[in-house]
């Protein structure tokens, strides 16, 4: 049961990021680079639902009529956890409207919204200060200083060198490779696949600096691709590499792999559904 529902969240965390600008990088990146709106990523909203509907309801098969036990723990909302949250949705409305209506990187709002938060939390801190005990307080301070810098520093390595094969031209090869003699359709498809095996944000990152002639329809496919695809395998998104590591055992690569092939119907179903419902986006027939 456990098994089953880590790989329920993790094909559901990468659905639910899919048609949203804020869900994943990936599709920050897309609306950074202005060649998706704000309100066209919920386009891909049933089609993310698609992909994460059908696996669930072929994998609820195999979990026992039994009733687990319940959790006798009491969670409280720390003092200050209602302003963060409000601050948080203030923070998104702050991106959209810096990047819909003065024309500026959706960056410069999140940075806005983080000196909120690090504001709110500084009085919110001073409050508590002598109120509980250093571990239970409020602190984001501490949460940020204990991020995981090893992996940022990773993805802009990873980053500057796909820039790096973008500068030299051999990207210029894979986009005529793929995007020509493929085809847009095909080659969104595999990039989809190419982002369980290394990673969505690099693989996105490198679709963007090819930038390939495509249309709206095939941009909210690669999109969608990129965002889901890395359901297939647990280490080919975020939120599976993070699983693993804090699961202590009962969601593993081997786990995830058994499941691979209803991941595989969800996949494909989500983008006949995209190219069936959204097909006015398409300039043409998606091939």
């Amino acid at each position: 049961f456990i098994s089953i529902g880590f790989v329920n969240i993790v094909v559901a965390a990468n659905a639910g990021g899919a048609f949203s600008p804020f869900g994943d990088i990936t599709t920050l990146m897309v609306w950074q680079k202005g060649i998706v709106s704000f309100e066209q990523f919920f386009s891909l909203f049933v089609p993310s639902l698609v992909n994460f509907v059908i696996p669930a309801g072929i994998m609820h098969f195999a979990i026992r009529n039994e009733k687990p036990e319940a959790v006798e723990d009491k969670i409280a909302i720390k003092d200050g956890g209602i302003i963060i949250t409000v601050l948080f949705l203030l923070t998104i409305a702050t991106a959209v409207s810096f990047h819909n209506y003065l024309h500026l990187p959706p960056a410069m709002g999140m940075m806005t919204g983080l000196g909120y938060l690090m504001v709110a939390s500084y009085f919110v801190k001073r409050r508590n200060i002598s109120a509980e005990p250093t571990s239970q307080r409020f602190d984001v301070f501490r949460k940020i200083a204990n991020a995981e810098w090893d992996t940022l520093l990773f993805f802009f390595g990873v980053i500057l060198s796909v820039g790096g094969l973008g500068f030299i031209g051999y990207l210029a090869l894979v986009s005529e490779a793929m995007y020509v003699q493929l085809g847009a359709t095909y080659a969104n498809v595999l990039v989809g696949i190419l982002s369980a095996i290394v990673d969505n944000i690099p693989v996105m990152f490198a679709v963007l600096t090819m930038t390939p002639e495509m249309d709206l329809g095939q941009w909210l496919l690669v999109t969608l691709t990129a965002g889901v695809g890395g359901s297939l395998l647990s280490i080919g998104s975020a939120a599976g590499v993070a699983l693993m590591g804090q699961s202590r055992g009962y969601y593993t690569f081997v786990s995830h792999l058994k499941w691979i092939w209803a991941i595989a119907i969800g996949y494909g179903a989500s983008i006949v559904t995209h190219i069936w419902l959204n097909s006015s986006l398409f300039d043409g027939i998606p091939i």
